[in-house]
């Protein structure tokens, strides 16, 4: 069986890093998968992200990450 998004979503696998990272991303840490609820912007180009689950993590500028990110149909 396969999941699907709701609301007629399309989940896309991409590459993040602290410049592209957007809020409702879902990463995936420790084989968890973490929501992105926000974002703030750090000295030195860095931005720590605030999860769901209240956990913080700090994306440096050359921190990469894989994220799925849904995008709506039109």
């Amino acid at each position: 069986m396969r999941w699907q998004p709701p609301g007629g979503a399309l989940a896309s696998h991409i590459e993040v890093t602290a410049t592209t990272v957007q809020r409702g991303d879902i990463i995936q840490l420790g084989g968890r998968a973490c929501c992105v609820k926000d974002l703030f912007q750090l000295r030195g180009g860095a931005k720590q992200l605030v999860f769901e689950s209240g956990e913080l993590l700090t994306m440096h500028t050359r921190t990469r990450l894989v994220a799925v990110r849904m995008t709506r149909r039109w």
